[in-house]
């Protein structure tokens, strides 16, 4: 039976890291560019304002500025469930690289285990 490889190096490792975290950057950054668009254009915010309130929402605290149209409302709505699943899928994409470590490390160990001689 061939053996399975050796768990990837620390240097393939912290570069699969690196990556992970770049990705849930640009996803923050996305979805922060939505909000921020959303509640300028759809609630009149400022740039900077509408910038707070998405950033806020984002982060689980809840909007900064009361709103005031039914169309920001409603986008605030959305935005609130799209960030939940926001910050679902950035938690999963940064775990990603550790519980694939774990799980060949795991693994590793377990395989060590049964390839060692049995008392009878």
């Amino acid at each position: 039976m061939p053996r399975h490889p050796r768990i990837p190096s620390r240097a393939v490792f912290m570069a699969r890291l690196r990556r992970n975290v770049a990705i849930a950057a640009g996803i923050v950054v996305f979805s922060l560019a939505i909000g921020t668009a959303g509640y300028h254009f759809l609630e009149g915010l400022s740039w900077i304002d509408a910038l707070l309130n998405s950033s806020m929402i984002l982060t689980g605290m809840g909007p900064v500025n009361a709103l005031t149209t039914v169309q920001g409302k409603l986008f605030a709505t959305a935005y609130a469930l799209f960030s939940g699943v926001v910050f679902l899928t950035m938690v999963a994409v940064l775990f990603a690289p550790l519980l694939h470590r774990f799980l060949h490390r795991f693994h590793l160990e377990f395989e060590g285990d049964a390839d060692a001689p049995t008392k009878n």
